[in-house]
């Protein structure tokens, strides 16, 4: 009788054993037997959006530049509090974050010994941030630096306008574009493989965040009025300003797609965002301009250490262009999946157009 019972006791205890162990595997799971998702980005902090790139990312030509990167210290990255990224408003995110940095290019995005005016790699920044922040989204927009070297690009056009007896500078850049695109493009896809590599040592899955690629939008167009596209405004020729806003810029987004499909991130064309908002086209209303004009800044001119930077701004978003960014950007994000273009829309806010994918 005494042996029974040990036997009754022993299988109670074996059963008991099992049904924890079926918890303990199975705890986890929905009565479809299927995993329950996870709720969101691991660690602690508030829900973030996270910016990484360069000038156009930064806030470069949105004014009131943070104190830390307006010359201080050498540190030209003028990130500002008028930046698209602090403008998305996407339910449950209540922490905005700017690591971009004017001029940067891929490789300071990347992980590495890069430094852009004094800042190190934008990666091992974001490293430090998903200690005590939780992760969303991360946007990025970077290449433009890299062998493109689109803002050299139009300082060559700024000299032929200035040449009228010489060649358009899009005569040259027809014949060479296309391979200064190819090349950017591994560069770019390195550093957005490295901020995913960045989050998933940090124990993120793809679920857990977006990472969205943008490209850039045209800062000018040939549709202005002739006095200014003089030093009073946007000194280009009628030729280049169609070559940028028609072509070049267009072949620009499709490197920049090409390097978003193979990183797996969501790919937001801006190539058409600025289209009838760009520098000059409001004439003599440039409040209904995107872009800066040229841009001089007479104080810094007596500066010294300031001087180099007097015409930093010239031909970026300004606080209007990041706030239409902004609002196609929070359209994106909301969609959760799948490519788009910011285009405008028939109340004249920017927004996010699904790419429609071929069957």
């Amino acid at each position: 009788m005494r042996r029974l019972r040990w036997y009754w006791g022993a299988l109670v205890l074996t059963c008991v054993a099992l049904l924890v162990g079926f918890f303990v595997f199975f705890g986890s799971e929905s009565r479809t037997g299927r995993p329950q998702p996870r709720q969101g980005p691991p660690g602690t902090g508030p829900l973030t959006v996270v910016a990484m790139g360069d000038s156009t990312v930064s806030g470069e030509g949105a004014g009131q530049y943070t104190a830390t990167t307006n010359g201080q210290g050498g540190n030209w990255c003028h990130r500002s509090p008028n930046a698209f990224v602090d403008k998305i408003a996407t339910p449950g995110i209540t922490a905005h974050v700017n690591l971009a940095c004017s001029g940067a290019p891929a490789e300071q995005v990347a992980l590495g010994d890069v430094k852009q005016w004094t800042e190190g790699s934008q990666a091992q920044q974001l490293a430090a941030l998903v200690k005590d922040h939780r992760v969303a989204a991360v946007v990025i927009a970077v290449g433009a630096n890299d062998e493109p070297k689109f803002s050299n690009q139009v300082t060559d056009c700024f000299k032929a306008w200035f040449n009228p007896g010489g060649p358009p500078c899009s005569t040259a850049l027809k014949q060479s574009w296309q391979s200064k695109v190819d090349a950017m493009v591994p560069k770019v896809a390195k550093a957005v493989l490295d901020v995913k590599k960045v989050l998933a040592q940090a124990g993120y899955v793809p679920a857990d965040y977006q990472l969205i690629l943008q490209s850039y939008a045209a800062p000018i167009g040939p549709d202005l009025p002739e006095d200014l596209r003089s030093l009073n405004g946007c000194p280009f020729r009628v030729e280049d300003l169609r070559w940028i806003s028609q072509t070049g810029i267009g072949i620009l987004s499709g490197g920049l797609k090409t390097a978003a499909r193979e990183t797996g991130a969501r790919f937001l064309d801006l190539a058409k965002a600025g289209v009838k908002h760009e520098a000059c086209s409001g004439g003599a209303n440039p409040a209904t301009e995107w872009f800066t004009r040229l841009t001089l800044q007479l104080a810094d001119l007596g500066q010294a250490d300031r001087a180099g930077h007097a015409l930093q701004e010239s031909f970026h978003p300004n606080a209007a262009g990041h706030a239409a960014i902004a609002n196609c950007l929070t359209e994106f994000i909301a969609a959760q999946d799948g490519n788009a273009s910011c285009l405008a829309g028939a109340d004249g806010k920017l927004h996010a157009a699904p790419e429609v994918v071929a069957r």
